[in-house]
């Protein structure tokens, strides 16, 4: 194997993640050094190669073949936390466009060597709108899990910092991972970066900082999905919005669909004699997540008594109790 052969062997294993063979293509390169006199090369890599075998592995890797899970280091530590997700779409009650709109987006996704092929490119970045508790955080998990992606969220109180110029060189660092290792980066709480420009605040940071976030967002063509989510658009500067790939909307689920939450939530339980019209009705003006919890909390109740039969009372007093701390 000629020497270039044997750098294109090294890439395609490195990209493969198919480290005995970047090892044992490594091998060959030190045993060809070594029939061409250069000893001291050929221990060398022979050296490396030995402690590459006994070190434990950079990443962590799962069943399947995901992509693997790189913590990040230094400064970048900071800045994003990640994970891997087990979240997966079917275990979402969201409105059907919404629902729709995402599963457009996941087959873009497993299918982005065909559009590319085409000259098309796949939608990669999201903006989720709606009130606290709507699932915005579990979408990007979701998303996540169906992709076999790992899910890094960028940490804003590591993110924004009150020194001049900071906030969009941090920004450039996780831009630049991005780049480096395909995930789903999902922005929380994204009004504290896009806030609009106002005449009060035109001439300070939060400019600079939308400005910088403008300029990535635009020029970044990196393989993964940016999901921002907010509670709060019409905080946020009207410039953003063409810059995302599809804006989704998330409302405060109606009697149907809190219906669909709770059967879906206590599946496990026996549920037959429950009234569900009533139940549901009484749940409308919740989000999701308070819907979530008052399911819950109704079959800890049921648990804990015993049994696995959640009854009509017992969920209409867990919603009147999620109700009491929410207003």
């Amino acid at each position: 194997m000629t020497a270039a052969r044997h750098i294109i062997a090294l890439l395609k294993s490195h990209i493969a993640g198919d480290e005995q063979q970047f090892l044992s293509v490594a091998m060959q390169v030190a045993a060809l050094e070594a029939r061409q006199g250069h000893g001291k090369l050929a221990q060398e890599l022979r050296d490396l190669i030995d402690a590459a075998k006994v070190r434990p592995s950079a990443v962590e890797r799962r069943p399947g073949g995901p992509v693997p899970l790189v913590q990040p280091k230094g400064e970048l530590a900071n800045l994003l936390s990640v994970r891997y997700s087990d979240v997966r779409l079917n275990s979402m009650v969201l409105t059907d466009g919404v629902e729709r709109r995402l599963r457009r987006t996941l087959l873009e996704q497993t299918q982005q060597e065909r559009l590319r092929a085409h000259g098309l490119v796949p939608r990669r970045k999201l903006l989720l709108v709606g009130p606290p508790g709507a699932g915005k955080t579990m979408t990007a998990a979701a998303l996540a899990g169906e992709l076999r992606l790992p899910l890094f969220t960028v940490v804003l109180d590591g993110l924004i910092s009150k020194f001049m110029g900071d906030t969009a060189g941090k920004l450039r660092l996780v831009f630049e991972a991005m780049a480096a290792t395909r995930g789903v980066y999902f922005f929380d709480e994204f009004d504290a970066l896009g806030a609009r420009r106002t005449t009060e605040n035109d001439v300070g940071e939060i400019r600079r900082v939308l400005n910088s976030f403008l300029q990535f967002l635009e020029q970044d063509d990196s393989q993964g999905l940016i999901v921002a989510a907010t509670n709060h658009a019409d905080l946020l500067d009207r410039a953003l919005f063409r810059r995302f790939d599809d804006v989704l909307e998330y409302t405060l689920p109606d009697a149907t669909l809190i219906e669909r939450l709770l059967k879906a939530r206590l599946a496990a339980f026996t549920v037959d004699w429950i009234d569900w019209k009533a139940v549901a009705e009484a749940a409308v003006g919740l989000s999701h997540a308070e819907s979530t919890r008052a399911a819950d909390e109704a079959a800890k109740a049921a648990v804990l008594d015993g049994g696995i039969t959640i009854t009509t009372e017992a969920l209409l007093a867990a919603i009147a109790e999620r109700r009491a701390t929410t207003e």
